[in-house]
């Protein structure tokens, strides 16, 4: 229960400042990828932020033993899988100007456009999932 109750409250925190930072308004992700026409800065300021808020914990999480929570994944070779994923993430977010975490914050603000975007996002990791298992099957 208290992992749950600290999961929420994190959810909510995060949810909370992408509200606050203006991430959850789509408009300013795209102005941001408009580096051609009428470019939005913020978005580099909520990265900067976000970076100099999380790196110290990280920092700190990487120096403790704490293995039998913790997994870090390898960071190279990057595989098949995770290249097209990124650039599927990133075709995703250039041309609707929201990703996973904003999403679920539009859930309760946009209607049926952010239920769309969130029930896209499921049915493509479930068909992620689908085609891992059917291709581990066949691969050897």
């Amino acid at each position: 229960m208290k992992k749950t109750m600290v999961a929420a409250l994190c959810g909510f925190i995060f949810g909370f400042g992408l509200i606050v930072s203006g991430m959850s308004d789509p408009a300013n992700v795209l102005g941001f990828l408009d580096v051609t026409g009428a470019w939005n800065p913020l978005l580099a300021f909520v990265m900067g932020g976000a970076v100099a808020v999380t790196l110290p914990g990280f920092w700190w999480l990487r120096r403790r033993q704490f293995s039998d929570v913790q997994h870090w994944p390898s960071r190279w070779p990057p595989n098949v899988a995770l290249i097209l994923g990124s650039i599927l993430f990133g075709i995703g977010w250039g041309l609707t100007g929201v990703c996973p975490g904003p999403a679920l914050v539009l859930l309760g603000l946009d209607g049926w456009k952010a239920w769309l975007l969130v029930m896209s996002i499921l049915l493509g990791w479930k068909g992620t999932q689908y085609l891992q298992s059917n291709y581990s099957r066949y691969r050897g």
